[in-house]
């Protein structure tokens, strides 16, 4: 047979080319560790790269994130948005990776890059395999030196760009922040936005891109983090073996030395432009992130900015003047700038609304800022940056910003000096920074007719509106009311010969979406008994192949029928849930026929899905809120180990999916999973006549072969527990509490005990938990309440949560108990529950405007044999309470005695 001539030439240029790189390799000296800390190593290679190592077992995923020292900041007359640019023309290709999203699309990477002021980052987080790694440290090697930047991509790219700059010109909000950042920096870049301006990014010729390219991707210039699951010894070889080779260049980099004047006096802009919202906003130069300063003006901008605990929200929204307030605050390289930033209604005064910020921040001086206050923003700002370094992932890309500030250990100097900084230095800054002279006001006055001057090109209008047809608009459906007595007097339930339930409500919906929601029932205690695991796995191997599609195959076709259909369940059930168009309805039915009878079961389906449960679960076994719940569950779970609903050790759990085997799961399916006691309800733009043979044909003779008897659930009626547990280098902490008393939905005291809770801890951050715990002591920044009473098993359970940082575990507990005492002594007041039944009650309507929550709904009716007058009985209920009904309720049945408290977290650090 001939050789091909072309394949055998690039074959010995591709041995070549291995050879020499090999022999580079080894001319290539070792690189340097220069210092570690807490958990982060850093080396240095020859070439310059600096390198951050951060490895984390505990996440099956690696996140390489590149850190280039170049960003709008370094931009020349003419190049503004130049960096920006130039990050999306990186993702057009190079020699080795001609099709860079293709590529990462086939490694299932979850990638980006972002421009900001002082640096550039690309990264990628990926499936932790030896081969991703070496490929996506390939990739960054031959795109810092090798991409094209070709002309045809930047004229392409462009337009992308340009796109992404008019979105913003749109905005209220980014027009007002970016011109009062011109206006505060005479001369510094800050004063540019990144995206830069339109002349520039439609003008720019490709020769300057190519030389910044040239200039700054360069690995001196560059900071290389990867961080997750990975061996450190031999991710540095490998780093060393792909960027290594590249020289270490011999330009100088340009120094730049422009700084502004301190401000002496105040600048005011004002933005006339369409719209319908009024801003107003202040603006203070201060301090770079470097400066000790930094610290306590993260802790002022808190205190003045924060919602609803600030000064300027108390002031400006607590008072009506405004809708609601933001503030941003930037800490860069060289000196940033605070801002804040009110909206106010049309009908208000922005000169009241002005006035009222400018007095919040003078009298700053004669009403002194608290310890409590100090406390409360110090809180905020820690539990965030604990909670961001449980990621390994969330810090790799967090670190970004501290390299383009000057280093990445300023990361963690910035948090000790968050730390350690004192009042006296919170209200010193407040008095050097907050000054007239360094201010800068910025207003945006939405009008219906700006006075511009524009000077437009000519457009042919012919023969723009020449043959124009316009795109086929969607259905936009029917006013829906969503009623219970409407509900029920538009649904028709229909009940198949082998037993299974049938409900659909028809309704004109938007795009003509219909939602679906099917549940079939199998099994009994005695003859589920060990098979916990077999069922679930049994429930997620049906779409993973069928006997004529493959799993890619299936979801192609789901894909073309415009549908998602999630498939799940337990030892007891078989959840299916979806939603597409009434168009693709049909086509959607006869593929989850196939779906369900007559799945392939292909054993390396079973086998992924193991190891993916079990990594898993060994992920969260040093995980505070995993661990804080496996605990409270089993010591609250009644069931014995044979019985599928017993809550396992992480040990157990392990094991158990270890053990399942592609023969238990074919023998599950044959026996168990059938239709004869499902539900299933079907809520949209359906044709009932034309749906229901198709259903018919899928579940008719689909019978379940063991018998069937509901699991009926049991309270375990054990002592109340208060335990710790240390969970080692986590700095978040996470507590948990929980209660059971007999209780079901139809129980006399369930509406008082639903809305007890709405008020308690429910609800959004206005709740009894929420006010004292996040708002007030500033100890939590997630913290609430959840009740819930079974249909049939009388089972109620009461339950509480927060995260917070190990240090604060006895404040939070003690806040904790103190508010539901005080619940239980005091009730709640007239106004509180008047204002909670207006909320919860809406929140109900919500609900029911969602085809997907009513389709769920009615499914369970079929199996509880209820209608939807039940919900509106609930409503009534609740709506007829008063305070004493619900304090009395409550205090029949919550009892901090009886209550387990379980808390993880690392409690013996100093």
């Amino acid at each position: 047979m001939q050789k091909n001539p072309s394949k055998f030439l690039i074959i010995c240029f591709l041995l070549l080319s291995a050879a020499l790189r090999l022999e580079a390799q080894e001319k290539i000296p070792d690189p340097v560790k220069v210092t570690t800390v807490e958990g982060i190593t850093e080396y240095q290679l020859a070439n310059g790269l600096r390198v951050l190592l951060f490895p984390d077992q505990t996440k099956e995923t690696i996140t390489v994130n590149i850190t280039y020292l170049v960003g709008s900041k370094h931009e020349n007359y003419g190049e503004t948005g130049m960096a920006h640019l130039l990050e999306h023309l990186v993702f057009k290709g190079t020699p080795r990776h001609p099709n860079i999203p293709q590529e990462l699309t086939e490694r299932g990477a979850r990638p980006n890059g972002t421009t900001w002021t002082d640096r550039t980052n690309y990264f990628e987080t990926f499936k932790a395999t030896d081969d991703n790694l070496r490929w996506a440290l390939d990739l960054e090697a031959d795109r810092m030196v090798n991409s094209f930047i070709s002309a045809k991509d930047l004229e392409s790219e462009m337009t992308v760009v340009r796109n992404e700059f008019e979105s913003g010109e749109n905005s209220p909000y980014s027009m007002v922040i970016q011109r009062t950042l011109s206006a505060a920096y005479l001369w510094h870049n800050y004063g540019k936005s990144t995206i830069g301006a339109k002349s520039d990014l439609e003008n720019v010729p490709i020769e300057r891109l190519q030389n910044f390219y040239r200039t700054y991707y360069q690995p001196d210039n560059a900071v290389l983090v990867v961080a997750g699951k990975i061996d450190e010894e031999k991710t540095i070889q490998l780093v060393n073996e792909f960027i290594g080779p590249i020289p270490k260049p011999e330009r100088v980099l340009p120094q730049f030395y422009t700084r502004d004047p301190d401000q002496d006096g105040e600048r005011r802009i004002t933005i006339r432009r369409v719209g319908d919202t009024q801003l107003v906003g202040l603006a203070h130069k201060i301090s770079s992130v470097s400066h000790p300063d930094a610290a306590p003006l993260v802790l002022l901008s808190t205190i003045m900015n924060d919602n609803p605990s600030g000064r300027i929200y108390k002031s400006l929204v607590d008072t009506q003047l405004a809708s609601f307030i933001f503030g941003q605050t930037f800490l860069w390289k060289e000196p940033g700038i605070m801002m804040t930033f009110a909206e106010v209604p049309k009908e208000k005064s922005m000169d009241e609304a002005l006035n009222a910020m400018i007095q919040t921040v003078e009298t700053i001086k004669t009403t002194p800022i608290t310890s409590d206050e100090v406390e409360r923003a110090r809180n905020r700002w820690i539990k965030q940056f604990d909670l961001g370094f449980n990621s390994s992932e969330q810090i790799g890309l967090q670190l970004s910003e501290y390299i383009g500030a000057g280093d990445w250990r300023l990361m963690f100097i910035q948090r000790d000096r968050i730390k350690e900084a004192t009042l006296e230095d919170v209200q010193r800054v407040a008095s050097n920074y907050l000054k007239q002279d360094n201010r800068t006001i910025g207003l945006f006055v939405p009008t219906e007719n700006p006075d511009r001057t524009s000077i437009p090109e000519d457009v042919d209008v012919m023969a723009l509106v020449k043959d124009y047809k316009g795109g086929e608009g969607l259905a936009m459906g029917e006013a829906f009311d969503p009623s219970p007595a409407n509900i029920d007097s538009r649904t028709t339930s229909i009940e198949l010969e082998n037993g299974m339930k049938l409900a659909f409500l028809p309704k004109e919906t938007r795009g003509s979406s219909v939602n679906f929601n099917f549940t079939l029932r199998f099994g009994s205690e005695e003859n589920l008994k060990n098979k916990g695991e077999i069922g679930a796995f049994t429930a997620q191997m049906l779409d993973k192949g069928t006997a004529t599609k493959s799993r890619e195959q299936i979801k192609d076709e789901f894909d073309r029928l415009k549908a998602q259909v999630n498939i799940f369940g337990s030892a007891s059930t078989l959840s299916i849930f979806g939603q597409t168009t009434k168009e693709n309805l049909p086509g959607v039915m006869k593929l989850l026929k196939e779906i369900l009878l007559s799945p392939a079961f292909p054993k390396e389906e079973l086998d992924k899905m193991i190891l993916e449960s079990v990594t898993d679960i060994e992920s969260s076994m040093s995980d505070p809120t995993s661990r804080a719940f496996n605990r409270l569950t089993r010591h609250m779970n009644p069931y014995e180990k044979e019985d599928p609903r017993y809550a396992k050790t992480f040990e157990e759990d392990i094991a158990a999916k270890k053990a399942v085997t592609i023969d238990q799961v074919k023998d599950f399916y044959a026996n168990y999973l059938g239709a004869n006691h499902g539900t299933g309800a079907i809520v949209g733009d359906v044709e009932v006549e034309t749906i229901l043979p198709l259903l018919e044909d899928i579940f008719e003779g689909w019978n379940s072969k063991v018998d069937y008897a509901r699991l009926q659930g049991r309270i375990a009626n054990r002592p109340a527990i208060n335990e710790a547990i240390e969970t080692p280098d986590k700095p978040n902490a996470f507590f948990v509490a929980m209660q059971q008393f007999e209780m079901n939905d139809q129980h006399p005291d369930h509406p008082a005990l639903v809305l007890g809770n709405f008020m308690l801890g429910g609800g959004f951050l206005n709740s009894r938990l929420a006010t004292r715990i996040r708002q007030k002591d500033g100890l939590s920044y997630g913290v609430g309440s959840g009740y819930s009473a079974g249909s049939i098993d009388p089972i109620g359970t009461f339950q509480g949560y927060a995260i917070y940082a190990p240090e604060n575990l006895e404040k939070l507990e003690i806040a904790f108990k103190e508010e539901i005492q005080k619940v239980l002594d005091e009730g709640f007041t007239e106004e509180e529950v008047e204002a909670a039944k207006t909320g919860w009650l809406q929140s109900r309507t919500v609900n029911r405007a969602s085809d997907n929550y009513l389709s769920s709904v009615l499914n369970g009716n079929l199996f509880l044999n209820r209608t939807m007058e039940r919900e509106q009985l609930l409503e009534d209920q609740v709506n007829a309470l008063t305070p004493q009904q619900i304090q009395e309720a409550m205090k029949r049945h919550l009892d901090l005695n009886k209550m387990s408290i379980v808390k993880a977290g690392e409690f013996t650090k100093e």
